[in-house]
């Protein structure tokens, strides 16, 4: 058998034309075994009883094709052997082939109508042809009851291929599914991604840019200011490799933690010393205790922004930036002594929000707002 593993593609049904002539050939040597030997006593093969052979075996070729046309032509030869006075065993064998076809291809009306039909003929013709010649058979009413024997096994194979098609059907829909979610969870990194080097690059580039402005103007008369800021600017740039090196390395890394390392409220001191080296005095008060990491994450981006916001726009000296729980809440308040109209936001991320929607990305979020003669970002969420 190995030898002809490799004849056909695995899994690939043959044609239906093939399978017709397949068939057909089977039931040749079977039926045609069978009328060529007959009881003595009973009438023996002639050209009557090989033309209705060969009328049922060439039908046969087209089964696929037309099922029912077939059935009625197969049961006319099978008919007509039992009138002529020819007995078989096997002389039925073409018209159970077409019944299977017709209630495997069509539906279960078509079964039904068929079967009730078929029951009649057979049940008739057993009683016009007479009980000597049906006895191999068994009696008329036994003889309405051989055709449903392969209208059941259609109907039942027809129903389970329904069945596989209808469970190919799930499962080609639950991966599509799976497909449209895996996008989208990529997209939404993506999101997260450029939102997080957005916040990284804003601030500390807006940082980098005041304290290098403080460098050149210090750089003759005060030296020792000038370097202080240059090194600001390197502790800056050092700060924002490493959070770039961090969030592109869920990127480079297969199977990565998708949040990667995110900065959390306790390194808000870190963020407001380097603000300081702006030039711009920042008070912190921090009261809330440990948080989800979602929370700590939006809550510093959230600060990062507006302190950029106050350093680009503001033109302030002094900044006070409070995290503190209110109630099931956690409340952001940034606030300075700068001149600018509204609320002070930082700017817009690549998503196309700003604090409000960092605030709803750790729940509930609920943006401050600005009191007259003063610059304030706050933000509320829980």
């Amino acid at each position: 058998m190995s030898r002809y593993r490799y004849l056909l593609p695995p899994g690939r049904p043959l044609p239906p034309p093939v399978v017709d002539v397949l068939i057909a050939a089977v039931v040749a040597v079977l039926t045609g075994s069978d009328a060529a030997v007959n009881e003595p006593g009973y009438r023996q093969a002639d050209a009557v009883t090989w033309l209705l052979f060969a009328v049922s075996i060439g039908a046969l070729l087209v089964r696929s094709r037309y099922p029912v046309a077939v059935t009625v032509v197969t049961g006319a030869a099978c008919a007509g052997w039992a009138l002529y006075g020819h007995i078989g065993e096997l002389l039925n064998l073409p018209v159970m082939v077409a019944l299977y076809a017709v209630a495997v291809q069509g539906d279960r009306r078509r079964t039904v109508r068929t079967a009730v039909v078929a029951a009649v003929i057979s049940g008739a013709v057993s009683l016009v042809a007479g009980i000597d010649v049906v006895q191999p058979q068994g009696a008329p009413l036994l003889e309405m009851l051989w055709p449903l024997v392969p209208l059941l096994l259609g109907e039942a194979v027809r129903g389970r291929r329904e069945l596989m098609r209808e469970y190919a059907d799930r499962a080609e829909r639950a991966e599509a599914e799976r497909e449209r979610e895996a996008r989208r969870r990529v997209e939404q990194e993506r999101v997260r991604i450029a939102r997080e080097l957005h916040d990284v690059v804003a601030h500390t580039v807006s940082a980098m840019t005041v304290q290098a402005g403080l460098a050149l103007d210090a750089f003759d008369a005060r030296p020792e200011v000038a370097r202080e800021a240059m090194r600001q600017v390197r502790a800056s740039g050092k700060e924002a490799v490493h959070e770039l090196r961090a969030t592109v390395s869920v990127l480079r890394s297969e199977g990565g933690d998708l949040t990667g390392p995110a900065p959390r409220l306790a390194e808000l001191e870190d963020l407001v010393e380097r603000v300081r080296g702006t030039g711009l005095d920042v008070t912190l008060r921090v009261a809330a205790g440990p948080l989800p990491q979602v929370v700590e994450l939006a809550a510093y981006r959230i600060v990062q922004e507006a302190l950029t916001n106050v350093i680009r726009h503001a033109d302030a000296r002094h900044a006070t930036v409070s995290v503190t729980p209110d109630g099931h809440r956690l409340r952001v308040e940034v606030t300075d002594d700068g001149h600018h109209g509204g609320v002070g936001r930082g700017p817009a991320a690549p998503d196309g929000r700003g604090g409000g929607g960092r605030a709803a990305e750790g729940g509930d979020g609920t943006p401050g707002h600005g009191t007259p003669g003063e610059g304030t970002a706050g933000d509320g969420f829980g």
